[in-house]
């Protein structure tokens, strides 16, 4: 899909062409949205109980999922396609909500794994500080608000917390740290 940032007639022009493909990436991303909460729950509840920031970061970051597919699906109708302005209004919540406000909240997530990681050394130390790297770039990427052409940031950012992700979840210990 274009950036936003362009004139409004791209974004017409794609939504229009392209129904079926925005309806497609709205499911997926609204479907997974439910496995990025149930892994921010498990990693949160594996830190117990140091997993508050990761689980306030993965709960929004699901959130901000859910309601980004919900808006291009609302995006992917037929009658809300043809009315410029509508389309517009809801491409740009659509991009705001899904990638800003989802990095946000992603590098929370992130962040809020590596640093507990890396200071009770539950993890190898390099793999918890490409962590803490990974959850800074995230944020960073939100910078995309002041400055469109840092919009590069927005895939690379997604991209490595979702690998980073994947190898945390492997390498968690499979208990949580409370010692009760």
């Amino acid at each position: 899909m274009p950036l936003p940032y362009g004139p409004a007639t791209a974004v017409q022009t794609y939504v229009r062409a392209q129904p079926v493909a925005v309806h497609v990436i709205a499911t997926a991303a609204f479907a997974s949205s439910v496995p990025l909460a149930i892994y921010a729950a498990l990693a949160a509840g594996r830190l117990h109980p140091r997993g508050a920031i990761a689980l306030t970061g993965g709960v929004l970051a699901a959130g901000s999922l859910g309601l980004t597919g919900l808006l291009g699906w609302t995006l992917s109708r037929p009658d809300v396609g043809t009315d410029p302005a509508l389309a517009r209004a809801l491409y740009y919540l659509v991009f705001l909500v899904g990638g800003p406000g989802h990095l946000a909240a992603l590098g929370l997530l992130v962040g809020g794994i590596a640093v507990p990681s890396l200071k009770l050394g539950l993890t190898p130390r390099t793999v918890a500080r490409i962590g803490v790297a990974v959850a800074a770039l995230a944020e960073l990427s939100t910078s995309v608000l002041v400055w469109p052409p840092l919009a590069v940031l927005l895939p690379v950012a997604r991209v490595a917390a979702l690998v980073w992700l994947v190898v945390i979840g492997a390498l968690l210990p499979r208990r949580n740290l409370d010692p009760v």
